[in-house]
């Protein structure tokens, strides 16, 4: 990374990125905690169901109930992250984030005291409530920080986001192990430890501003909002950065904000909503939460020892975070839509050698060590492409007017998606036995059609050559109509935008 970048990074600005991170932390680590307690959390469910009805859980309801306790997150997921729009509005992009730490806490509260209530019920609640609390942090996070940072950080600062989330997975993974928090007695800390990120924040946030947007352009404090940038580019001259607010304010009064049924029902921004949902569901379907909810399973399965499958675990967290810290530069220079075609390819090849190696296990010994080595690239292509870029591209398909009810269906999408895997996982792993991960394949290289066929470069381009690529790719007569029909507003502050 360039000295260009750290040029406008103060220590104010870079404490208040850190202290807004910590909510992208805490759903990194909800996501993977799950993971390694998984044989802890089935025992315990047949204990209390032995003590309650006197009689032994079947295996198939044991499975179910677990497949609850994972998936509830994602339901959480939905309603905090579909609501996130309303909450920034109402209460602010800091407020938001402060008021969400309360459910941070009461969610961690419930999962840490469920095996002292004997209450497998309380999981799941605790699951859905901190569901809510990261859900809504996918929402608010992300536009505090761009909105805080300075224009030309805000493409590199905003993969700080993954960063966050990939290292939240791997120190969940790290103390998941059976030496440190994966035992019968331990695991409800493991969960209870959700509450430290929630705490942090709200020690460290309270001295960082409101976000200056929000101050000028939702309230009109022109002076708070002054105030607030002077904090924060440590310097007194913050008349550039009032302007660009004033005509982001001027781009918004120009173009009224579309709601999510006019989105849905509008010919002119079909054809990028169709493209912002299905790389959504190139990121969730791929099969990548399953390996993040069940890789330690799927690596006994594979003929590993639980410890060795821990900690072929933890391989995984510290690939993500290493990946993303690579990625970071790619973005920029080999295109989002190369990218997501590099990771969705290297995903494919990988999910075909997982499922070679479990077919083959049986007669090769050495063969689990392949399933290892395969769900590790698996993981390497993930984070090369679908796991930052689908949410990069959605953000860019759209204007300041119809982005937000975008965003809130690509979140919505990516959340139901991710509740879906989350549920039918150890079914499908029933089911299907060996052949798991063939669903997943058939998925990735329908995606890498999709992607080739239809999804445009962004990197670089004004909405008119998007608009040109989309003509090109799609039916013409199509592409002449939706060009007929673009208001100049929306091209005009797409242009902005770029």
């Amino acid at each position: 990374m360039d000295c260009a970048f750290f040029k406008g990074l103060t220590f104010f600005l870079a404490y208040a990125i850190f202290a807004a991170v910590l909510g992208m932390l805490q759903f990194g680590y909800n996501t993977g905690v799950i993971n390694a307690p998984q044989g802890n959390i089935a025992n315990f469910m047949k204990d209390v169901y032995k003590d309650r009805y006197g009689e032994d859980m079947s295996e198939k309801s044991v499975q179910r109930l677990y497949s609850v306790a994972v998936s509830i997150f994602a339901i959480g997921g939905m309603l905090g992250g579909f609501s996130g729009g309303i909450i920034a509005n109402r209460f602010g992009r800091k407020g938001g984030l402060l008021l969400n730490n309360v459910l941070g806490i009461v969610g961690a509260c419930l999962m840490g005291f469920t095996k002292v209530a004997h209450s497998y019920e309380m999981l799941f609640l605790g699951r859905f409530i901190i569901g809510i609390n990261c859900g809504l942090n996918t929402s608010l996070v992300p536009m505090y920080i761009s909105e805080i940072a300075p224009l030309n950080l805000r493409g590199g600062l905003g993969t700080v986001n993954q960063l966050a989330v990939t290292v939240g997975l791997l120190i969940s993974q790290v103390l998941g192990i059976e030496q440190i928090l994966g035992t019968n007695d331990r695991w409800p800390v493991l969960l209870g430890l959700a509450i430290i990120p929630a705490i942090a924040q709200l020690v460290l946030l309270p001295i960082c501003p409101e976000s200056p947007r929000y101050l000028l352009i939702t309230k009109q404090w022109e002076e708070e909002a002054r105030r607030a940038l002077r904090k924060l580019r440590a310097s007194n001259q913050v008349e550039e950065d009032i302007e660009e607010m004033r005509a982001e304010e001027r781009a918004q009064q120009a173009e009224s904000t579309i709601s999510m049924s006019e989105l849905i029902c509008s010919p002119t921004l079909r054809a990028p909503l169709v493209i912002g949902v299905v790389m959504q569901l190139s990121q969730q379907l791929s099969g990548i939460n399953a390996v993040f909810y069940y890789s330690t399973n799927l690596f006994i399965n594979a003929g590993l020892s639980e410890e060795s499958a821990k900690f072929a675990t933890i391989g995984i967290g510290a690939i993500m975070v290493g990946m993303t810290l690579v990625s970071i530069p790619l973005m920029d220079r080999t295109g989002r839509r190369t990218l997501h075609l590099y990771g969705l390819g290297g995903m494919f090849i990988f999910s075909i050698f997982i499922t070679i190696s479990f077919l083959i296990k049986e007669m090769i010994g050495w063969m689990s060590y392949l399933s290892v080595v395969a769900t590790l690239n698996f993981v390497v292509f993930f984070a090369v492409g679908p796991g930052s870029i689908p949410w990069m591209i959605t953000a860019e398909l759209f204007s300041q007017g119809p982005r937000p009810a975008a965003m809130s269906i690509a979140v919505l999408v990516n959340w139901m998606a991710n509740f879906i895997v989350g549920i039918g996982f150890p079914s499908m792993m029933s089911v299907l036995d060996n052949y798991t991960f063939l669903p997943f394949s058939a998925f990735l290289a329908i995606f890498w059609i999709f992607t080739y066929k239809k999804v445009p470069e962004t990197k670089n381009k004004t909405f008119e050559e998007i608009l040109a690529l989309f003509r090109h790719s799609h039916d013409r007569y199509d592409g002449k109509k939706q060009m007929n029909v673009l208001p100049s507003s929306y091209t005009n502050e797409m242009h902005q935008d770029r």
